[in-house]
């Protein structure tokens, strides 16, 4: 090598110094900050373990009362499935045997759910409880338990519709549209465990209908700049939607937080499972969308267009009076996990500092609960149904789930 070469590669190793240097700070910053955020996470939910007891099937926490007080539900209810996920995760994120034999516990209690068709929340309920479960440790039992699942959501597709319905018949917010077979855009969450039942069966009839939801969702829920609509109302006879709007966002024409970041994560993980395009473009569209309405701190408004001219809720809607600018600490939550994975499937880095910057903010003071506070959630400051005057500026048990699913996301990232 030459005295010219050797110069060469001695200024090159020199101007590498200093990123070699920032690269590792980095690396320890992010170590502490998880570090410190499961220290956080074990010592409030033990606490809130202690406030429970033992599970029942009757005890699932969901949020908070008006004083403060812990309002829990029983296994009916479209939540239940979040608080055995979120133990899973704690066992993910600390190795400890301890959060493995409460998780597997409270698991085990959602069993007879393997048969409920009452709505199509079933995905939520069993695989965020029993598919971590046989994520982390696969097991016979857990895989003909969440397939007995599977079927009975699948009992919910329609040919016709092409989709899975969501809730059984309800009114509109102008009390008079009529919905006979409501589909939400939520629904995409639960194709997951169809996908999941397909690989381990063989049965493709499951991974069928996840695609045909998938491609119905894509036509219906979409407006021309992938702000999404809540529901879509199908006729039950010819298949035909009747009419777009919402349930729990600001009003029909406007874009409910939580409904678009179920979108982005719903089809990132389409993306995933079937590996066609049409789905992750939708997946990007729908998240640079909803990152343009962001404020600074990357904590969204409940809805996009709150107060906003042009949007009118429907009259019975409680958004119709109660117009206050809330965020949605559920909605950064669950965007900020699925934009951990999104960056690695749209080669796009800005997708992942966005999600680091999300999960800071999400960790902060502003959102995080003091220790021993919040009724031992770790999240503060989501609005469950605003229209419903339900869960306003709560803690909400989901809001947790995907915080933690999101650390562990950042913890394995590169």
């Amino acid at each position: 090598m030459n005295l010219k070469n050797i110069k060469s590669l001695f200024l090159t190793l020199l101007l590498a110094i200093p990123l070699m240097v920032a690269c590792q700070n980095e690396q320890k910053e992010k170590a502490a900050f998880i570090k410190e955020n499961i220290a956080f996470a074990t010592a409030q939910t033990d606490k809130m373990l202690q406030s429970l007891g033992e599970p029942t099937g009757k005890n699932y926490p969901r949020t908070t009362k008006n004083n403060g007080d812990l309002v829990v539900t029983g296994m009916y209810d479209w939540t239940p499935g979040f608080f055995p996920g979120s133990l899973w995760f704690l066992y993910e994120l600390t190795g400890d045997a301890k959060w493995k034999d409460v998780a597997e516990k409270w698991t085990a209690t959602l069993e007879p759910l393997k048969t409920f068709t009452g709505h199509h929340d079933l995905g939520f309920m069993m695989y965020c409880s029993y598919g971590n479960a046989d994520r982390l440790f696969p097991n016979a039992e857990y895989k003909k338990i969440l397939t007995e699942s599977a079927n009975s959501l699948s009992s919910r597709f329609s040919e016709k519709t092409n989709t899975i319905k969501s809730w059984n018949y309800r009114k509109a917010w102008d009390d008079s549209t009529e919905m006979f077979y409501p589909v939400i855009i939520d629904n995409m969450m639960n194709l997951e465990m169809l996908f999941y039942a397909s690989k381990i069966t063989g049965d493709k009839k499951y991974y069928d209908i996840a695609v045909k939801h998938s491609d119905s969702t894509l036509k219906n829920h979409f407006r021309e700049d992938f702000s999404t609509y809540h529901v879509v109302n199908y006729d039950t006879i010819s298949g035909k939607v009747l009419n777009q709007g919402t349930s729990q966002g600001f009003s029909d024409n406007s874009t409910w937080a939580r409904g678009q970041a179920w979108a982005i994560y719903g089809f990132t993980m389409v993306y995933r499972e079937t590996k066609d395009a049409k789905y992750l473009d939708a997946a990007i569209k729908a998240a640079d969308l909803y990152l343009k309405n962001l404020p600074d701190d990357l904590v969204p408004l409940w809805d996009f267009n709150v107060g906003e001219a042009g949007y009118t809720p429907g009259w019975k809607s409680y958004a119709a009076k109660y117009q206050e600018k809330l965020r949605d600490a559920s909605a950064a939550a669950i965007v900020c996990s699925a934009l951990f994975e999104l960056a690695g499937y749209a080669d796009n880095r800005n997708y992942t500092d966005y999600a680091v910057k999300m999960l800071h903010s999400l960790a902060s003071p502003a959102y995080r609960a003091a220790l021993g506070t919040n009724a031992d959630f770790l999240l503060m400051h989501s609005v469950g149904s605003l229209p419903h005057k339900s869960e306003i500026d709560k803690p909400l048990v989901y809001a947790d789930y995907y915080f933690l699913e999101a650390l562990i996301r950042y913890k394995n990232s590169k």
